[in-house]
């Protein structure tokens, strides 16, 4: 991951955003809150997701979430994300960022470092090449970590239906948690790491703070 160094400035065309966490962390909520004032104030946008976001990359997200195939490897695992991701980053969000709009999207590349990486414990150098190709090296130029503690997360997540990455063990999601945290340790200039137990209206606040030069009061 050493390779994929933080841009020194936003990029001119645009403005790519990411939400980051384990599961449970609130970051859909977040993005909401957020959509609400781009839309009041006129902002041009786009929402997306990973996987998915596209309808080829959502169709491998159907196959990467679904509890059926619990026996997926995790080399099948990581090369299913990148493939998603490609369409995605190619299809969606180099265009949006093209035409000035700004991009929100719940996960992106990190999540792979943290889920793939840490937590099934491939290689990171296999990841980095696989990165920098699935992004064709376009990295998000902010990026918001919600964190908070494991059970907690989980805690929130417990009465619906989880898909396979939900349903892994409390070590699995320890692991990511860990990982998050160590990648936003090592991009401080990219990477705004807020409370995730905090009050929903707290967290948005510091958000909207984070973005005021982009967006305005």
């Amino acid at each position: 991951m050493e390779n994929l160094t933080p841009k020194d400035s936003l990029s001119s065309k645009g403005l790519f955003i990411t939400f980051e966490g384990i599961e449970g962390s609130g970051k859909t909520t977040q993005i909401i809150m957020l959509v609400e004032v781009l839309k009041a104030k006129g902002i041009p946008y786009v929402t997306t997701r990973e996987p998915g976001g596209t309808k080829i990359s959502e169709a491998i997200r159907d196959l990467l979430l679904n509890p059926k195939f619990m026996e997926m490897k995790p080399e099948t695992e990581l090369l299913l994300y990148c493939a998603s991701r490609a369409q995605h980053t190619a299809e969606l969000i180099l265009p949006a960022l093209e035409e000035g709009k700004i991009v929100i999207s719940d996960r992106y590349f990190d999540s792979t470092y943290a889920y793939q990486g840490a937590a099934r414990e491939l290689d990171e150098e296999v990841i980095n090449v696989l990165t920098r190709f699935s992004t064709y090296g376009r990295n998000p130029d902010l990026t918001f970590l919600l964190d908070l503690p494991v059970e907690v997360g989980l805690a929130r997540i417990k009465n619906r239906n989880l898909d396979r990455l939900e349903q892994e063990t409390l070590s699995f999601h320890e692991k990511v948690r860990r990982q998050f945290l160590s990648i936003a340790n090592k991009y401080p200039s990219r990477y705004i790491v807020l409370d995730g137990e905090s009050q929903a209206e707290i967290i948005h606040r510091q958000i909207l703070s984070t973005l005021q030069p982009f967006i305005g009061e």
